[in-house]
């Protein structure tokens, strides 16, 4: 029999591997009715679960599953202590808590997005649970983990996805999440795209830009600071001709040349 149930797990394993994206670690979310089922068969989960899923195991609960357990009593002492010792996830009901079956419907989220295992006892959670595609289920028969076969649900959208009726539900994920950022179409984005769709009011022109512009006057050349008067300076500067005493000097040589040579000095 042990065996028999060793394979059936392999199987149901690789089904939610290749068809819903499962990997290691397999993160397990336990409500506190396994717990106790656990508590009575004399079952180590820590020990006993990695062996059965074959691989590495992230066991964790929610504050709700753990805030039930505290409130029921004496009686379910044991398993409120197997389960503090479990990762607690966030869930969305910190302030008012819920029933753990109701918490562990609303961390599904209806797509199961972070491949969570679900371990309970409870018989309405699992019915609820078998409607939700890609959700594997385990629970505790005769003093042994069980991991229940793939839903009908599960398998009708595999059977979907092969014959191109529906997408893969992670690509499904990457195409919302590409939505939400990009185009602002997801669930969160729909009103922020309906208000960029409104066309603008065609209201009055801005009177600022009705107004004439105005004429610029000539503009003025600064005047030269530095002087006794408008007199000074408005009059003429005073031009050398340097080419003229030049000349004039040149004439002046060749006189007195000229004059030398024509009367010699008389002894």
């Amino acid at each position: 029999m042990k065996i028999k149930r060793q394979k059936q797990a392999k199987r149901t394993i690789s089904f939610y591997k290749y068809n819903f994206s499962f990997r290691e670690p397999f993160q397990v979310l336990i409500d506190g009715t396994f717990c106790q089922a656990a508590l009575i068969g004399k079952i180590q989960i820590k020990e006993q679960l990695p062996k059965y899923l074959m691989g590495e195991v992230a066991l964790c609960t929610t504050s709700c599953a753990l805030k039930e357990v505290e409130t029921l009593g004496k009686d379910l002492y044991g398993a409120k202590l197997i389960l503090q010792k479990f990762q607690i996830r966030r869930c969305p009901h910190f302030e008012e808590p819920v029933s753990a079956s109701e918490c562990i419907l609303s961390m599904l989220e209806g797509t199961n997005p972070h491949h969570y295992f679900i371990a309970t006892q409870d018989n309405r959670l699992t019915k609820s649970l078998k409607e939700i595609p890609g959700v594997p289920v385990m629970y505790i028969i005769q003093n042994t983990m069980v991991l229940d076969k793939p839903s009908d649900c599960s398998v009708k959208r595999v059977e979907a996805v092969l014959a191109g009726e529906m997408l893969p539900t992670s690509q499904q994920h990457s195409i919302d999440k590409l939505k939400e950022e990009q185009l602002g179409v997801g669930e969160e984005g729909a009103d922020e795209a309906n208000r960029r769709k409104r066309k603008r009011k065609s209201g009055n022109p801005n009177p600022l830009s009705c107004l004439k512009k105005k004429k610029k006057g000539p503009t003025q050349q600064p005047t030269k600071s530095g002087g006794s008067g408008d007199g000074e300076s408005n009059r003429k500067k005073r031009t050398r001709h340097h080419r003229k005493r030049k000349h004039a000097a040149l004439g002046a040589g060749a006189g007195q040349t000229g004059s030398a040579t024509t009367n010699p000095v008389k002894s």
